[in-house]
């Protein structure tokens, strides 16, 4: 009889306990209503762990630095003039794309669209000419630099800039498709062919259903079903993409090495992605005089003498070879340059040192575009190859606008009407719209081209044999990760909580 009536006083407690937690319902701080209760509108907030970071990516905490030339402009080009700005913080490949990496995405693109449309794929490919030299035995790199697994996790080089960002967008996609995939949302399809195949976009919209997981999709509390993901559940990343000119600069110089303190002091500035302005590892240890980077030390010497390599890479060397800077990332200088989403312009920082508005991120290369809708507001039918379909903004309905007033700013007070400064492509200079922003040196450049703040430019439609890329995604949320509370907050003791009833 005993136990009974435990057994009966800890049902009964339970029960009290289970259906206190019920009633208990988290309350808007503004008007008291609940969330995720029908009986009061049914509004709902989600769990939010924090940003989901992608494969490969560190992420790269934003702060203010000195961007543009640190040390003396030997070369006399003055096209990258200092100035003071802040990038916000966000996520970088700690490494260069390596050729595998870019063969898994031909052969995705070869198993989805080839039968169909094979211009895709030609589109994709790499330039593997860009080997040749007419005094030089290059040929073999023509055929196995690419192609051999002895170059597997050598970086891909012969992209063009527009490559780069086709690469960047299947990426996201494959990306959240793995993620869905994970939770059981989706399953895996390796059917997919033509349109029928997962981006991102066209399943926000509704117009991607793909196989269905275990699962079915995310936990419908209102009706009890399942339903979609949605863009707002926090699950996706954001876009991957080439890093701005702004962010590829921080990341080198990585400014939180010479950080005094942990205060905002910084002890001494930097000419190259590590302190000193030697070539060579420098501390007492077994490192010591080992090269920092991969690049040319001198005419006719790609790699130093036989017994002792001094880079140890008489071309390209490995992504994940040298040390890493403060940031974790490879090869930041020197192994290949790198493209980046600007569009170059010599004067940009004159252009904008007296702007207040543009010390934030700054970037040159916007061409503001917006989806295609019907009558409804809808997005209409995607294409072809599953994509959702965008126009580019009409000068006229952005007329009124405080912030822009132009859709088209890649020449925004540096080649425009407003700047009375003109371009004569082909006549008296090579830069035009289409000349896209190179940073940081490769293993065929002298030592000075390493330096973060140094900058080159060649065409988005163009490639060579020095030249590769990294992604990067911004960062969503507060600036230090996804283990801060957000914000500086006063102690407990000067924080007044107030309880309500309702």
């Amino acid at each position: 009889m005993k136990q009974f009536l435990k057994v009966a006083a800890f049902a009964v407690l339970a029960l009290l306990v289970f259906d206190s937690c019920k009633k208990a319902k988290e309350t808007s701080e503004t008007t008291g209503w609940n969330y995720n209760d029908t009986e009061w509108g049914g509004f709902e907030k989600l769990e939010y762990q924090g940003q989901t970071e992608g494969p490969n990516l560190v992420l790269v905490e934003g702060g203010t630095f000195t961007m543009g030339i640190v040390d003396q402009d030997v070369m006399y080009r003055y096209n990258n003039i200092p100035r003071r700005v802040t990038v916000s913080s966000f996520y970088m490949d700690e490494t260069e794309v390596a050729n595998i990496d870019y063969r898994e995405y031909m052969w995705w693109l070869q198993r989805i669209f080839n039968e169909s449309y094979p211009e895709v794929l030609l589109k994709s490919l790499p330039d593997t000419l860009v080997w040749r030299e007419e005094l030089a035995f290059n040929e073999p790199f023509v055929e196995t630099y690419f192609r051999h697994p002895s170059y597997n996790s050598y970086p891909v080089v012969g992209v063009t800039w527009l490559q780069a960002n086709d690469y960047a967008k299947w990426r996201t996609d494959r990306v959240n498709e793995m993620l869905l995939i994970r939770k059981g949302i989706l399953a895996p399809n390796a059917e997919q062919k033509d349109e029928d195949n997962f981006n991102t976009e066209a399943y926000l919209v509704g117009q991607y259903e793909g196989a269905v997981g275990n699962k079915g999709g995310m936990k419908d509390w209102r009706t009890g079903g399942e339903r979609p993901v949605r863009f707002e559940d926090g699950i996706l990343v954001p876009s991957y993409r080439l890093p701005t000119e702004a962010e590829w600069e921080y990341a080198a110089v990585a400014l939180q090495g010479k950080q005094a303190l942990k205060d905002e002091r910084i002890s001494d500035r930097r000419l190259y992605p590590w302190d000193g302005t030697s070539m060579r590892y420098q501390r007492r240890g077994k490192y010591q005089g080992e090269m920092l980077a991969n690049f040319k030390r001198g005419r006719g010497d790609y790699m130093g003498m036989a017994g002792k390599l001094n880079d140890n890479a008489h071309i390209t060397a490995p992504v994940r070879s040298y040390m890493p800077n403060d940031f974790g990332l490879f090869n930041m200088g020197g192994n290949v340059s790198e493209w980046v989403l600007d569009v170059y312009r010599p004067l940009t920082s004159v252009a904008l040192e007296d702007s207040e508005n543009h010390d934030l991120n700054p970037f040159r290369g916007h061409i503001f575009q917006q989806k295609v809708l019907d009558e409804e507001g809808k997005p209409v039918e995607k294409d072809s190859l599953g994509r959702i379909r965008y126009e580019p903004i009409r000068d006229e309905q952005v007329a009124e606008r405080l912030n822009y007033r132009r859709a088209n700013v890649v020449d925004y007070l540096d080649g425009d009407k407003e700047s009375e400064v003109f371009y004569n492509y082909g006549v008296s200079t090579l830069i035009s719209d289409k000349a896209r922003v190179i940073k940081g040196g490769s293993w065929a450049d002298r030592a000075y081209y390493m330096a973060p703040g140094n900058r080159r430019f060649l065409d988005e439609d163009r490639s060579s044999k020095t030249l590769g890329f990294r992604c990067a995604m911004t960062r969503v949320g507060g600036p230090q990760g996804n283990e801060e509370t957000g914000g500086h907050q006063f102690p407990k003791r000067f924080q007044k909580k107030k309880k309500r009833k309702y």
